[in-house]
């Protein structure tokens, strides 16, 4: 796990690379890569490549970076976890290696398939490779996105980097303020891909490549799908018994867990009460992993009531024999780590507090790989929209076909939910959107409703925002191609929104934080289009396959555990310091974050 960042000056009369720049972009991005860093500039001076090491793999001087194989540089974030079977198929024919490193690997594969190589890669990567031979330079990212990658262009030089603070730091890219993001991040508690708060810096889309020659910058070339993964799934129309299920899911996860735990350093676990975390605990001593260490987050404040994780996951923690640490955090370590935090957070989000101190106390326990269960609510079910939105659409299909009904029922819903806090403004909204899954998922995910926005951000930069942003556009392309059934539309759409620009998002930055790689064993392709079959034409939804899947079982007690979420007392914390009532929430944390971060900068709007 790294930082990168690369320079092309691809246009004739643009400067040539700033050395300084390159070196500032990779210094920001210091504790993703606390190891080693390096940097490469071709000899023209049109190319530098700058990256920031995290040693996992092949620890030695052979894994570092940037790397060169011929006329071939690169520079690569990530980890790719099937690379031995990579390398003995390159062997096979012929090729030979002078390193252990995964990162070798990419730069065969590419010299034999270019492009075509992302469809055998199992992992999580941001690449950036020069390909001298050919005068290009190739970006790519992971099938999911699990890891970012962002690139400001001029229409003279591209700059890329992991992080947007990063590329900004380097000095030569606009602070100009989007709007969009700013937009999007009310609407939907996290900027929306590809946008970001910097009207000059886009996110790479997952699973797409692109390339840059002296011709420019290229469009994003797709080449995975979830919604055309699940989409071929219901095409097959396969039926299984519930025992066959059981055994395609325990199968393909077991698998998962075990590429993800190819590392040469120890890896740990998250492990809360919920069946995500525990199943990838369970799972991972069935490969058998005999050292694993896991960890948990306690509050007092949630001592003896149903959010109190500690009790369960020490629970889970002695039935299956792995080494557990119970970190207590309190109001005044939260108090502490809040300039930090904001200091890290790389894009405004509502979310990323949890993922934070559990990476800190990974990190204090001196492990620099933990896994997590993030990604199982998406694959298998697990969210109240599987169940709310499909049964929305017979009436707000039909709804939202009457002219001017959505706007009458949204002045009256308005108008009431100012009376009573009982009342959502969101039953307006359903009826004006709710004629499409995407329209549904809009309302059903969103934070702020648009209407809000001009006395949040301003009548002019809201109206600007919302327009350039096109929500609803973006929300509708991530169930294009239609997955096929509501099931599939509805896990196209978590995984494509919110675990992407939520909980991948968040998760990388407050985990590079503590120079902690986290891996997602739910979250892989190659998962994916192993189990969709079985879970697409399946009528029981919810994650009860998932806890049935390692064996032995996971305790009674986790699989009929009521699902709270992973949250921090924070209500309860500033009830302590308040004399009066506290309100407390992901809206009014919202503004709060905003503030924090962009009210310094207001000038550049």
């Amino acid at each position: 796990m790294c930082g990168i960042n690369a320079i092309f000056a691809y246009g004739g009369a643009a400067p040539a690379v700033d050395r300084d720049e390159v070196i500032a972009t990779r210094e920001c991005m210091h504790s993703r890569g606390p190891d080693a860093g390096d940097a490469w500039f071709s000899d023209d001076g049109r190319v530098g490549f700058g990256h920031r090491r995290l040693a996992i793999i092949d620890l030695s001087t052979g894994g570092a970076q940037p790397k060169h194989f011929g006329p071939l540089t690169i520079v690569f974030n990530g980890e790719i976890y099937n690379y031995r079977e990579l390398r003995g198929q390159l062997e096979a024919r012929g090729r030979r290696f002078t390193s252990q490193s995964d990162t070798e690997v990419l730069l065969q594969l590419y010299d034999e398939k270019q492009e075509e190589m992302f469809g055998e890669l199992r992992g999580m990567f941001t690449i950036a490779l020069w390909d001298g031979a050919r005068r290009r330079m190739l970006l790519a990212r992971d099938p999911y996105g699990i890891k970012p990658l962002y690139y400001a262009d001029d229409g003279a030089t591209i700059r890329v980097a992991s992080q947007v603070r990063a590329l900004v730091a380097g000095g030569k890219v606009s602070k100009q303020f989007d709007p969009a993001g700013a937009a999007g991040f009310f609407l939907r508690g996290t900027v929306p891909e590809p946008f970001t708060m910097y009207r000059d810096i886009r996110a790479l889309p997952a699973g797409s490549f692109l390339y840059i020659d002296a011709n420019g910058v290229g469009e994003p070339v797709s080449y995975f799908s979830i919604a055309a993964t699940l989409r071929d799934a219901v095409e097959r129309d396969e039926h299984f018994t519930e025992g066959q299920r059981r055994e395609i899911v325990h199968d393909a996860v077991l698998e998962s867990v075990r590429y993800h735990m190819v590392a040469d350093v120890p890896v740990g676990a998250f492990l809360s009460a919920g069946i995500d975390s525990t199943a990838v605990v369970a799972l991972a001593r069935e490969t058998g992993a005999t050292d694993l260490q896991t960890m948990t987050l306690r509050f007092e404040e949630y001592r003896g009531r149903v959010n109190d994780e500690a009790p369960l996951a020490a629970l889970v923690a002695r039935q299956y024999g792995v080494r557990h640490s119970i970190q207590e955090l309190t109001l005044a370590d939260f108090r502490a780590e809040l300039p930090r935090i904001f200091g890290a957070m790389d894009q405004p989000t509502v979310d990323g507090l949890n993922s934070y101190f559990i990476s800190k106390a990974a990190h204090d326990l001196g492990l620099k790989v933990a896994m997590s269960g993030a990604g199982g609510d998406e694959l298998f079910g697990g969210y109240t929209s599987f169940k709310d939105i499909p049964r929305w659409m017979p009436v707000t299909s039909v709804l939202a076909r009457v002219p001017k009904l959505g706007d009458a029922v949204h002045r009256l819903n308005d108008a009431l939910s100012k009376r009573s806090r009982h009342i959502s403004p969101k039953m307006g909204e359903i009826v004006r959107y709710g004629g499409s899954y995407a329209g549904a998922y809009l309302v059903k995910r969103g934070r702020f409703l648009a209407s809000e926005l001009p006395a949040i951000l301003g009548r002019d930069i809201a109206a600007e925002g919302l327009a350039r942003l096109d929500l609803l556009h973006l929300i509708e392309k991530t169930v294009t191609p239609d997955p096929g059934n509501a099931f599939a539309r509805v896990a196209a759409l978590e995984s494509s929104l919110y675990l992407r620009n939520q909980l991948l998002r968040d998760m990388d930055w407050a985990s590079m934080a503590h120079s902690l790689e986290v891996r997602v064993p739910l979250v892989d392709a190659h998962l994916l289009r192993k189990v969709a079959p079985a879970l697409v034409t399946r009528r029981e939804r919810g994650k009860q396959l998932l806890a049935a899947a390692p064996r032995p079982p996971l305790p009674p007690e986790v699989r009929a555990r009521r699902k709270t979420g992973f949250t921090l007392p924070i209500k309860e914390w500033l009830t302590q310091e308040s004399t009066g009532r506290v309100e407390f929430g992901k809206r009014s944390w919202a503004r709060k974050v905003y503030e924090v971060m962009f009210g310094a900068e207001r000038g550049h709007w």
